[in-house]
This record gives C-alpha cells, structure tokens and sequence, in this order.
C-alpha cells in the first residue's frame, strides 16, 4: 500500500528523484543548532533544566498545599484521610502549609461553628434557667392524660 502511494507521488512530481537524506558529515552539527556554539548550547540546556525543576518545585507545592487543604477538611468534619494525600505531603517534603488564598476557607468555617455553638449553648442554658419545672411537669402529665382519654375513644 505504501509503495503505491510513494509510485504515485513520484508520478505528481515528474519522477524526479531526491537524494537521500543522510547525516551530516560532522557529527557536532547534527546536535547543535544552527548558530550557536557548544557553550551556549550547554548553557541552554543548562538553563532549560533549571527552570523545569522549579516549575516541578512549585507543581509539587501546589499539589501539597491543596491535599493540606483536603487534609484540615477531611479532620474537621471527621471523615476518613486518604492516603494519596499523605504521600503529596511527603513527596512535597512534609512542611506544608495551607495556601493564604484558601486558608480563610478552612478556619473561617471552623471559628463561625465554635462561635455559633457556644453562643447557642449559652444561650440555651440562659433560657434553661428560666423555665419552670413544676409547670413544665404539670404541663407534660396533662399532655399524656388528653392522649390516654383519645386513645380509650377510638
């Protein structure tokens, strides 16, 4: 099938032959550049992996910080860790810490709840105080009385 194709696309362009394509002759020039000497192509080379280590640096910080985060929910709502996010923090170098944009996610919910219920149990034991229990009971035996009468009814 290929060779069809090769016949007929040296049909199109008349049958001319192109020499074959071979390696240059200097070894050196089929690994460098165009233009540029030894030197600035190590330095290149050089630079290029550099930078990729810090993008894989922060890649790796960020992917950290974000299981930190699923880490600090997960314990606040009492579910179960995950393991994956036990190794992100290892492979990250442990000492992560949560990310100033989604910390406020974490804490804030967490003080609103403590705020929340200890300003529902204060009040509630401030509401406590004022019930009276005598007329709560009295309240309570009548309530069971009007239920025993229905029922002996039906």
């Amino acid at each position: 099938m290929a060779s069809f194709f090769t016949a007929a696309l040296k049909s199109f362009k008349g049958g001319e032959e192109e020499p074959p394509k071979g390696p240059p002759k200097d070894a050196k020039e089929a690994t460098l550049p165009s233009g540029m000497s030894r030197e600035e192509f190590e330095e290149y080379q050089r630079q290029l992996l550099e930078e990729k280590i810090e993008r894989d640096k922060a890649f790796a910080q960020r992917k950290a910080g974000r299981a930190a985060v699923r880490m600090h929910l997960r314990s606040k709502h009492r579910l179960a860790q995950d393991e994956r996010d036990d190794a992100q923090l290892h492979v990250a170098g442990g000492a992560v810490e949560l990310p100033q944009e989604l910390a406020p996610m974490v804490h804030g919910e967490e003080e609103e709840e403590e705020e929340d219920g200890s300003a529902a149990a204060f009040a509630f034991l401030s509401k406590l105080r004022d019930v009276e229990l005598p007329a709560l009971r009295d309240r309570a035996l009548g309530s069971v009385g009007e239920v025993k009468e229905k029922c002996a009814l039906m």
